[in-house]
């Protein structure tokens, strides 16, 4: 993709994701940007927006296919692999990400930033309770490994000596649309309650009760590609963390109700299940369901189910300090109840759910 008219062009690692998406859709509605999409594989072009179908598990496919990249200007880098282990969670990210970097750093000569998006994990809050609210410095404060801190460590060493900066964007869990998504808290909420009243069922709360009241908070997946932008071109942004949020929080206890009056719902008490277990038979139903309400998605597609039993099990507060970003300039703000209603309609008008 050639740049003309100053024109920025952006290097998305990760583009089919809920996070790659949000901010493909925003850099483009800017007006400035070319986008160049990374995924394994592929999507549709558009006006200012290329794909690439590439392995980035693999250097020779990341060479063949980025090193000729010689454009772009911003990295934004949010591409991810799962596995069943924290430790094992290292050699598969660090290897993507190092060959994104070792593919284009060298011949985008033009080059300005690299964002790494991160999470709540560099504060080991995958692992249990951590200090809250958590700052930006609290980073790295626990037993390795975390693939998180050795990719920032990766980019600091790299950029020393180098015209371009770096910056590590920490969102909560983050909400927003993206199928067959498997870190997709509202589509976990929504087929879930689908089905409760496909059933008859009251919608309980899954997770374990001592988690119906912990502090929680969530990031918008638009906020975040602003948050994202804003990091990327603030001179504020140069080589530093940012925890993204919200800027609300609240409890289960108290959103929950809401989220059943949403879809027209009976609640009633908590009843700890293993979401992963007990929806493990129910494509059929879903498969009905396809069929009855002209639905558009296999169940494959919309289960994230191990993802919810993960965050429907934290038993205790679940939550970071924003101000930094605040005080470096950026301002914006997401209503979370507002955040999950409006997901919940894009799903229903996308025929996701009834």
């Amino acid at each position: 993709m050639e740049q003309h008219n100053n024109r920025k062009v952006a290097l998305i690692a990760g583009a089919q994701g809920v996070i790659g998406r949000n901010l493909s859709d925003w850099l483009l509605a800017q007006g400035t940007w070319d986008i160049i999409g990374l995924s394994r594989r592929g999507g549709d072009d558009g006006p200012h927006m290329k794909h690439i179908a590439v392995d980035l598990m693999s250097r020779e496919d990341s060479q063949e296919k980025l090193g000729v990249l010689t454009t772009v200007t911003h990295i934004f880098y949010a591409a991810y692999q799962d596995r069943d282990s924290w430790a094992a969670l290292v050699a598969p990210n660090m290897t993507m990400l190092r060959n994104v970097i070792e593919a284009v750093e060298p011949v985008a000569k033009q080059l300005q930033h690299i964002s790494l998006m991160q999470g709540y994990k560099v504060y080991g809050a995958h692992l249990g309770p951590f200090k809250t609210p958590a700052r930006e410095s609290d980073a790295g404060t626990f037993m390795p490994p975390e693939f998180n801190i050795e990719q920032q460590h990766f980019l600091e060493k790299a950029q020393v000596g180098k015209s371009w900066t770096w910056s590590a964007i920490r969102p909560s869990v983050v909400g927003g649309f993206a199928l067959g998504n498997p870190m997709n808290l509202a589509m976990v909420i929504a087929v879930y309650a689908a089905i409760s009243k496909e059933l008859g069922l009251p919608l309980r709360f899954p997770g374990k009760p001592s988690a119906y009241n912990k502090l929680m908070e969530m990031t918008d997946a638009g906020l975040l590609a602003k948050a994202t932008a804003w990091a990327a071109e603030s001179p504020a942004g140069a080589n530093e963390a940012f925890n993204i949020n919200n800027g609300d929080l609240f409890r289960w206890s108290d959103l929950w109700p809401r989220i059943a009056r949403y879809f027209g719902l009976e609640t009633a008490d908590p009843l700890p299940m293993q979401l992963d277990v007990v929806m493990a038979d129910k494509e059929p139903l879903w498969n009905a369901m396809m069929e009855k309400y002209g639905l558009k998605y296999s169940y494959a597609e919309v289960s994230s189910w191990k993802f919810g039993d993960f965050v429907f099990s934290w038993d205790y507060d679940f939550f970071a300090d924003g101000s930094k970003a605040r005080r470096a300039g950026f301002h914006e703000f997401v209503d979370t109840e507002a955040m999950f209603m409006e997901i919940f309609d894009h799903f229903r008008k996308m025929k996701v759910i009834p």
